[in-house]
């Protein structure tokens, strides 16, 4: 069923259809070439693009989170039977971060997934120091949090939280966080943001009640935020390791389920050598050394397995920053980005290995495939301090 049919259907069960006639989405074109046109329309512009017609206005504002009842061919559904399937109007964008040397300037731009080309959003708020403040993304609601951080030029940790949201291009004040915090670990935990401060103190804010509330606090010693990530109901935060390696590194992991903390497995921690980005629900590391390699953690194991296929192609440089898209691909597949100085970003393609889906022990064995985008001439100086993806 197209959507204008769909959208026929609703307003007659809303008891409208005698007021109001659902137009064509572009008349003329069968209704599902339709659909596919508007979903290559740039969500920069979907605010005038709503202006069009109703017919548009719906389309690109409910159709996203609607089910289409497609089918038996189309659906894979028995004979005769039409199955309710999610389809997604929205598409994964990459957002990145990134620091103007010489004008300490931060700005965000936004790769379009099909030009390949980079949309300049609107200026970041508030004047942070480079790496002090937070940033997370909510991937399923288009929405980017960029919090707290220490005041640029000086050591006072601010409260404050901008969020962006892709549906209307622009940024708004969210609730300030409870602690003025820098430098703390985040990530999106059950479609909640979680922060946690090096003196193990935390908490979570709730995008729907608009506010934030205290979690359990993490015991111990203090753990200097290296990198972190959120996966599975749970936020994963290393120290990584220091000069002159005397020392395993520590690691916490927060349960939001429990809510409580306990520390990160001993492989994991050890093993930790790098960014990490999830992808597919899977934890991926882009290693610091050699080659750029990526690895993927084994839970079961408890230990980081390298991916088959040659590490971050040489043409992407330092510093880079690394970022997954939650859901899979087609075919099972992952997808990884690697972005480095001047905004060219690796893309990675992961799959299982071809010549067998697990290896000798029956553990499943990975591949990558490397693509590189090259950033413009003009974004040479640029260099990334973040990245998230964002169905937009």
């Amino acid at each position: 069923m197209s959507f204008s049919s769909m959208s026929k259907q609703q307003v007659l069960d809303a008891g409208e259809g005698a007021g109001e006639e659902v137009m064509e989405l572009i008349p003329g074109l069968p209704e599902e070439v339709a659909e596919k046109c508007l979903l290559h329309l740039p969500f920069l512009y979907h605010r005038l693009f709503r202006t069009v017609s109703s017919t548009w206005n719906r389309f690109l504002t409910d159709a996203p989170a609607k089910p289409l009842l497609l089918p038996p061919a189309a659906a894979g559904a028995g004979a005769g039977t039409a199955a309710a399937v999610s389809v997604s109007f929205s598409l994964p964008f990459l957002f990145a971060f990134a620091f103007d040397p010489a004008s300490r300037r931060l700005q965000c731009q936004a790769l379009d997934p099909f030009s390949r080309r980079w949309l300049l959003l609107p200026p970041v708020p508030g004047g942070a120091a480079a790496g002090s403040f937070a940033v997370v993304g909510l991937p399923r609601r288009g929405e980017i949090y960029v919090i707290g951080g220490v005041e640029e030029g000086g050591d006072k940790a601010v409260r404050s939280v901008a969020v962006y949201s892709a549906a209307r291009n622009g940024w708004e004040e969210a609730a300030a966080m409870r602690t003025p915090r820098g430098y703390m670990a985040a990530g999106e935990v059950g479609g909640r943001v979680v922060v946690a401060g090096e003196d193990g103190e935390a908490e979570v804010f709730d995008p729907e009640a608009g506010q934030w509330s205290p979690v359990a606090p993490r015991r111990g010693a203090a753990v200097a935020r290296y990198d972190a990530a959120a996966a599975g109901g749970k936020l994963y935060v290393t120290e990584g390791w220091a000069w002159p390696f005397e020392r395993a590194p520590r690691g916490s992991v927060y349960d939001a389920a429990a809510d409580s903390w306990r520390e990160m497995a001993r492989g994991m921690r050890e093993g930790w050598t790098g960014s990490c980005a999830v992808a597919g629900g899977r934890l991926y590391i882009v290693a610091e050394y050699g080659e750029w390699r990526l690895k993927r953690y084994d839970e079961a194991r408890d230990e980081w397995r390298m991916v088959a296929g040659g590490g971050v192609p040489p043409g992407v440089r330092r510093p880079h920053v690394v970022a997954g898209e939650v859901g899979e691909v087609a075919g099972g597949r992952r997808r990884i980005y690697v972005v480095g100085a001047g905004l060219d970003v690796a893309i990675g393609t992961v799959s299982s290995a071809a010549s067998a889906a697990a290896g000798p022990h029956g553990v499943e064995e990975e591949v990558v495939e490397w693509e590189v985008v090259k950033g413009p001439a003009e974004f040479a100086g640029l260099a990334p301090c973040n990245a998230q993806v964002l169905y937009a």
